[in-house]
């Protein structure tokens, strides 16, 4: 990362957080807190709200911070996964570091961040020592945790969440002074939500008075309470919460009180369902997230829930407030609150029973993952990504129980390297792969051709992060299974391994043989991913070794292969290296275009790492036609995003002889001055501007395809519709340039666009290089002579 660079605005909160009442006070302290400390954590029983004011305290502080991240822990069981959970969440990949922690502390350290994290109390430890070590790396740095106690670490500051106020027993009460309750605000908002037209009034206020005192203002339990006023009266409730309180707290005298209301509650209202749903929600305590409907039919069905009555028993607790439905990229899924899964999972039968649905569980997502593996060379590459994402949690118990459970952990590392493609390499997570095969190969050590080829993915993963001793040593204990088995399916895979390794190390003599076998080898037993990345490699290494005519016919039997099976995530590096290619050979147009084709597909895919290897490429193209100021700004947008997921862009010795001589050349032709201008400047640049950029204009209209020339793609001018000037600001850049026409000072643009002051800053110091003014006076003069000439 660039010293110096200004870091962009990004973050993963919800856009707004609905129906949140109340709260003002602690939100002032948590404001007040996060200015003096560098950890705040709120505590606090559970359901009372610690998540939902961390989000609030998170979102109105979004502007003070560079990034804000929201990372939630609740689902995860393993306290080594915790780190890189929070890299997965900020799209920190892992690809250099060996550690998650070490690419973490290399992002934050220089960017002002807000990192909240949610549900430590399972994982205190991790969670401290986590947050101990990135805050001494990253000065900048500022973590508001959530827990049911401290993290117990040097410089935390502590503050307890109380539950909603609400009145005092015998206190004097007007329908006035209970608006003052935020107890009673948010029964009366909930209830209205359930029953319309709900309100408090003279009638009833002692009754709500008291209800609230009854749930002492514990938020989850008003919430479930005020569901129950559609078919009872506020007095009514209060009578039968009575009664179940007398009933339920026959228990320890030590237990907190506001405890025992919550777990009365949640009792009470189970007891009130039918038994069917009932016996529902015990059994989706099984998840330990959100899932869908198909997941709920395969695991929960049996022994008195027929698999047509599940949809509607879903729709009765969601009725119910007892589960949660959300969307998830148009996909509907829904999600238990921790509280109730807990309890849920104490109704259980047994330890029988539990087993019993976590084996349905695991089977179910065993078949998600193997099918995810077998269609993933195909045209279903996008859906997978996103269901796979999805997925996560419920992958990881079930890879968690193969662990758990005796004899079933070979079931676990196949399914484990069923998810190495689609999963772990695909979306870069590098580390959690390593995490499932060792532990899997550790689990199962006969000598199986599972265990061949399980050795061979965890050494291309470690290969991948420049660990060449320990992948060389996986890798040769993976040959010789291979060969004592003679597998050969373990056998190709082993010698594209054994060239890759070679390659990356810059051996290409070395590494082309055995590329050649793999090809061979990949093609004879049907392995298409395994073919594609053996051609690709093969290719480059030839093209680095002289043979141009030999390498591109390589590159286009690859592309060929691709896009005869609707292949993009491999179709999109093929494009990237043969690119490469084609700018060594001096056919810059080709070359451009097509790093520019693939440009769109990884933008789609959200593949960060081949992102930012094309626009270092289309850097070097452009530095070669002269264009050099574009050159600078798009290199150092490369290595900003590089930096982002954890490496720089490039991935072999030969990538980073390129990148030197671009840099040379950039620095010979515009001068150091000048070249630290276009770098901050593309520093700055989002990661769409960057690709805005980098696409330009013609390939922006769609004119520019791979293996086209600049002549074939752009039209011949009588083709060519009347249009007006296009401009030479980004789309962002416009925006901004339209708010300056209006009279906009950068704090208002910066709070109509909901980005920081210094980004607009940065966008109007752009606007005025690339026109050439000196005043934004200019600059409205300028938009308004394109409105009235129709060039807007």
């Amino acid at each position: 990362m660039v010293a110096g660079a200004v870091t962009r605005q990004v973050g993963n909160l919800p856009a707004d957080l609905t129906s949140f009442v109340g709260r003002r006070r602690e939100l002032a302290e948590i404001r007040r807190l996060l200015s003096a400390s560098r950890l705040v954590t709120l505590t606090g029983v559970g359901g009372v709200g610690k998540t939902r004011l961390a989000l609030r305290a998170a979102a109105e502080q979004r502007r003070a911070f560079d990034s804000v991240w929201l990372v939630d822990l609740s689902t995860v069981t393993d306290p080594a996964l915790v780190a890189e959970t929070v890299a997965a969440t900020m799209g920190v990949r892992d690809e250099a570091a060996d550690c998650p922690v070490d690419a973490l502390e290399q992002v934050l350290s220089s960017q002002r961040t807000l990192l909240v994290l949610d549900n430590c109390e399972h994982l205190r430890d991790a969670c401290a020592v986590l947050a101990d070590r990135l805050l001494r790396a990253a000065p900048e740095l500022r973590i508001l945790a959530t827990s049911r106690q401290s993290l117990g670490i040097t410089g935390e500051h502590q503050m307890k969440i109380s539950p909603l106020p609400v009145p005092e027993p015998d206190r004097p009460l007007s329908r006035r002074s209970l608006e003052l309750y935020d107890g009673i605000s948010l029964l009366t908002e909930r209830a209205a939500a359930v029953l319309p037209g709900f309100t408090v009034t003279e009638d009833n206020q002692a009754a709500v008075a008291e209800l609230c005192r009854q749930l002492d203002g514990i938020p989850l339990a008003i919430e479930l309470a005020a569901v129950r006023l559609r078919a009872l009266s506020v007095s009514a409730l209060v009578e039968r919460l009575r009664d179940r309180y007398r009933l339920l707290t026959g228990g320890s005298s030590a237990a907190v009180p506001r405890q025992q209301t919550l777990h009365a509650l949640v009792d009470w209202s189970f007891q009130l369902l039918p038994a069917a749903e009932r016996t529902l929600w015990t059994r989706l305590s099984i998840f330990p997230s959100h899932f869908d409907l198909d997941a709920v039919e395969v695991v929960c069905t049996g022994d008195g829930i027929e698999r047509d009555d599940v949809l509607d028993l879903l729709d009765a607790l969601l009725d119910k407030s007892l589960l949660l439905r959300e969307e998830h990229g148009g996909a509907v899924r829904y999600r238990m609150l921790d509280t109730l899964r807990e309890f849920g999972r104490k109704r259980l039968s047994g330890p029988a029973e539990r087993r019993s649905l976590q084996r349905r569980h695991r089977d179910h997502y065993f078949l998600l993952a193997r099918q995810a593996d077998a269609e993933w060379f195909g045209p279903d590459q996008f859906s997978w990504l996103r269901r796979l994402n999805l997925e996560q949690a419920n992958l990881r118990a079930a890879m968690d129980f193969c662990l758990q459970e005796p004899c079933e952990a070979e079931t676990g590392l196949r399914m484990a390297l069923h998810l190495t493609d689609p999963c772990w390499l695909a979306k870069a997570y590098y580390n959690e792969g390593r995490h499932w095969l060792d532990r899997m190969l550790w689990a199962v050590p006969e000598p199986t051709v599972l265990r061949a080829l399980a050795l061979c993915a965890d050494a291309e993963l470690v290969l991948i992060q420049g660990d060449t001793d320990r992948g060389r040593r996986l890798l040769a204990e993976s040959r010789a299974l291979a060969e004592r088995l003679g597998d050969p399916e373990a056998l190709a895979q082993t010698s594209l391994m054994a060239g890759m390794a070679e390659h990356y190390s810059g051996d290409y003599a070395k590494a082309n043989p055995l590329l050649e076998r793999a090809v061979e080898e990949e093609e004879a037993v049907g392995n298409l991913t395994g073919l594609l990345t053996a051609l690709i490699t093969l290719a480059a290494g030839v093209g680095y070794l002289g043979d141009r005519a030999r390498a591109t016919g390589l590159f286009e039997r690859a592309l060929a292969l691709a896009e005869a099976h609707g292949e993009c995530s491999g179709r999109a590096w093929v494009f990237t290296i043969f690119a490469i290619h084609l700018w060594q050979g001096g056919e810059n147009a080709r070359a451009l275009a097509m790093a520019r084709e693939s440009l769109l597909l990884t933008r789609d895919l959200g593949d960060r790492l081949n992102i930012a290897m094309n626009l270092e490429v289309i850097a070097w193209v452009q530095a070669s036609e002269g264009r050099h100021p574009c050159a600078a700004r798009l290199l150092a947008a490369s290595e900003e995003i590089g930096c982002s997921v954890g490496m720089a862009p490039r991935r072999d010795k030969r990538f980073a002889e390129f990148h030197e001589r671009c840099l040379t050349d950039l620095r010979t032709s515009l001068g150091d001055r000048a070249l630290s201008r276009e770098t901050r400047r593309g520093n700055r640049l989002t990661m769409n501007e960057a690709i805005e950029e980098a696409i330009g204009d013609r390939a922006e209209r769609g004119l520019a395809r791979a293996g086209e020339t600049v002549a074939e793609a752009e039209p011949a001018p009588s083709e060519r519709p009347p249009a007006a000037e296009p401009s030479p600001l980004t789309r962002r850049e416009q925006e901004i340039a339209e708010l300056i026409a209006q009279g906009r000072s950068n704090k208002e643009i910066a709070s109509a666009l909901v980005i920081s002051q210094r980004t607009v800053e940065g966008h109007v110091e752009r606007i005025l290089d690339k026109l050439g003014f000196a005043s934004r006076a200019q600059i409205a003069a300028w938009m308004a002579a394109r409105g009235a000439g129709g060039r807007s």
